[in-house]
């Protein structure tokens, strides 16, 4: 079942631009997934920011084993682009979690909760080569009995207002694990990268989303469609920005496995960071300009962070429950360039560029 009140279509009209590749009505995908795999997905449009009592009513009705929370604005930069989508961004993931939250719980079923979280939530001001673990932080706190252990939630450091309310995410969950009982297992996800999965690629009509515009573009998918039309690889400030990225077919596969290895009830959230490799942002773009023969352009940095970072990622626990990693690799490299060249004349040039800046005074700079 799939529910949805497509607001991300919505932003698309709204910021009039849309998606690299052609994304069909839900009603096209949901038939063509069921013509090429006989499987039948139902649907139902609802909002879960602003509509409570038909989410309860809807969760009393299906009860599901497990709730996979996607239902966020999910751009750090769009979030930064005005007060509006400021407000927007805090007004719908805020609400959207906790309206689940509390449907979950006033329904009384046994709900595995798996959310969508973000590697950003620990900031990524680390200069050091300390490990980032899986979400908790063991402590040594000084008593007047002695030395005490606790484990903590890692100090957030968020960088966004997106980022913000995945932080705030985090907190409830911690909350209502312990006094609801409710099981959540949050995934704090790196860059996605790649177009398409083993299913999707079944059927065009199936493709995903490949954004490429400055807010919802993430920036291997960016290079790799720049190159594919022979715009210059935009670098924003030094390119020492470290991230951390996962291609999309492993996406799909830990949600699985997160699925399938839920925590018991009055266990404290399960935190999986959702990552298979980490990249400086040069790095990348040297590697792609070397592949394709297209010039790098660096360009001022929009967002306040810092010019580099080091960034090293504790992900044990997929690779314990048996994801094989899927690495940046020419083969895949060549396969988004081919997608991104495919529908090359779909692209906006006016949108390529990143406008959104993190404080009013950047506009002076």
């Amino acid at each position: 079942m799939v529910v949805d009140n497509f607001s991300r279509r919505k932003i698309d009209i709204e910021m009039e631009t849309e998606s690299l590749t052609p994304i069909s009505p839900l009603s096209v995908r949901i038939a063509a997934w069921h013509e090429v795999s006989g499987a039948t997905i139902r649907t139902q449009f609802m909002d879960l920011a602003t509509e409570f009592d038909r989410l309860r009513a809807f969760l009393a009705e299906e009860r599901p084993d497990a709730v996979v929370h996607f239902a966020e604005q999910r751009s750090a930069p769009y979030s930064m682009r005005t007060i509006d989508t400021k407000r927007y961004t805090v007004d719908n993931n805020i609400r959207a979690t906790h309206n689940l939250l509390a449907a979950i719980s006033d329904t009384d079923l046994p709900v595995h909760l798996v959310h969508l979280g973000t590697m950003g939530v620990y900031g990524y001001g680390w200069s050091d080569d300390s490990l980032i673990p899986e979400g908790y932080l063991e402590v040594m706190l000084e008593t007047p009995s002695g030395v005490v252990k606790r484990d903590i939630l890692h100090p957030t450091s968020p960088g966004s207002v997106y980022h913000m309310t995945k932080t705030l995410d985090q907190l409830m969950f911690a909350f209502y694990a312990k006094n609801d009982r409710i099981r959540v297992t949050d995934l704090h996800q790196g860059i996605v990268w790649g177009t398409q999965t083993p299913q999707t690629a079944i059927d065009e009509r199936l493709i995903n989303r490949f954004d490429y515009d400055g807010d919802y573009g993430t920036v291997l998918n960016r290079f790799l469609m720049q190159a594919a039309i022979g715009h210059p690889l935009t670098v924003h400030g030094t390119g020492g920005q470290t991230r951390a990225f996962i291609h999309i077919t492993d996406t799909v596969r830990c949600i699985e496995l997160a699925i399938g290895n839920p925590p018991e009830a009055g266990e404290r959230p399960r935190i999986l960071n959702q990552v298979t490799e980490t990249h400086r942002v040069r790095d990348l773009a040297a590697l792609v300009s070397e592949h394709t023969g297209v010039g790098i352009q660096h360009l001022d940095n929009p967002r306040l962070e810092a010019d580099e970072n080091t960034l090293r990622v504790d992900n044990h626990t997929f690779l314990e429950l048996g994801l094989n990693p899927t690495t940046l690799s020419d083969g895949l490299m060549a396969e988004v360039r081919e997608v991104a060249g495919k529908y090359a004349f779909r692209v906006d040039d006016s949108k390529i560029l990143a406008r959104s800046l993190w404080r009013k005074d950047m506009k002076s700079r």
